[in-house]
């Protein structure tokens, strides 16, 4: 038999194997899936409205398919919309339809699909003060004008009596980025208040008066909870997350409501029989006594024309499966599921994607 030459470079060797092997087992069971040469990887960006239910969602459809992934940037519906016609994406997300200005701008034809419904709601941080006040229209718009600046203002106590509200300066909290959210809130305002109508208007972005700017809804809630005195407006599962306070809006039948998932499904009601074929609707400031006046669809942007046939499979499942399944995820999550006659309609939208 052949003596072996160097037995300590044998065990040496054998013992770095042995830690190779440990090392990567332990990386593997840490580190996310790697996606194999079959994976199908899809990427969508946009609204940070409704990024709850839609990670929930990307999630649930890769575990039921694990050779798809759907990557979601939650950066605002403006932006996502400027991905979606850049090319840069797959799919775009906005809480606000896109204009004409805008369909035109795009290569390819683009559907409107809603997803969920969601409320818009004022929520504050006042020293001792953890009530739900009431906020009709018009000082929600003294309040983002400028105008009504301490929380024991007159026209505040007036619809809140029986509240401490103490002499506190309210610092105002809006969205710095291109929002959907912003839409809504700005689009309730305009029909409530005709001077915001003129001299702010309704749009992703706006020239706000007064106030700062948070990133996302996420940066809104966050500044909101961390300053003393201030007023901000977010997707409803925002303020129920951070446990924020949040008010009741007056809706256009003069009764106060708070934006919960009953009243969000009563305003879609409202506008159920006058919803256009391409779905871009404003629903804010619905007629009845019951609806939530600050509610809204959020939409997935599809264009209509995908190259890659896997990819176009996909999407074209996946909207199925959140037409059907993913509606059972939107309560839990404080959305609303859509309507039956809206989901009929969408289904049969999903043909137009060739």
């Amino acid at each position: 038999m052949k003596k072996l030459s160097n037995p300590a470079i044998i065990i040496v060797s054998a013992a770095l194997v042995l830690t190779s092997l440990v090392a990567f087992h332990s990386s593997a069971s840490n580190a996310a899936p790697v996606p194999t040469p079959e994976t199908v990887m899809l990427t969508g960006a946009g609204a940070t409205f409704p990024y709850p239910i839609y990670s929930k969602w990307f999630s649930d459809y890769n575990k039921i398919h694990p050779d798809i992934q759907i990557n979601y940037q939650s950066i605002g519906s403006g932006a996502g919309i400027r991905q979606l016609l850049s090319g840069t994406v797959d799919f775009g997300a906005s809480d606000a339809p896109m204009n004409d200005e805008q369909l035109g701008q795009a290569k390819i034809k683009i559907l409107h699909f809603p997803t969920v419904l969601g409320a818009v709601v004022p929520t504050y941080n006042i020293l001792g003060v953890s009530q739900e006040l009431n906020f009709p229209g018009e000082v929600l718009a003294g309040i983002y004008l400028g105008r009504i600046t301490k929380w024991n203002d007159p026209e505040i106590i007036k619809y809140n009596e029986g509240v401490n509200l103490p002499a506190q300066d309210i610092v105002v909290v809006h969205r710095s980025d291109g929002s959907g959210t912003s839409y809504v809130w700005t689009d309730y305002l305009s029909k409530v208040f005709i001077e915001w109508g003129t001299k702010v208007g309704r749009n992703t972005s706006v020239n706000w008066p007064v106030g700062l700017g948070g990133k996302g809804n996420e940066g809104v809630a966050g500044l909101v909870k961390q300053t003393p005195g201030a007023i901000g407006y977010v997707e409803l599962i925002y303020a129920v997350q951070n446990k924020l306070p949040y008010g009741r809006v007056r809706n256009a039948a003069g009764v106060f409501v708070k934006g919960d998932l009953a009243g969000v499904t009563a305003a879609a009601a409202g506008y159920a029989k006058v919803i256009p074929e391409d779905f871009r609707i404003s629903i804010t400031n619905a007629p009845g006594e019951t609806a939530y006046p600050i509610a809204s669809f959020t939409y997935l942007l599809i264009p209509t024309k995908i190259q890659d046939a896997n990819k176009k499979e996909i999407i074209k499942g996946f909207l199925a499966w959140m037409l059907h399944d993913g509606q059972k995820e939107a309560e839990p999550l404080s959305y609303a599921p859509l309507p039956k006659e809206v989901v009929a309609k969408e289904l049969k939208q999903i043909s137009q994607i060739q």
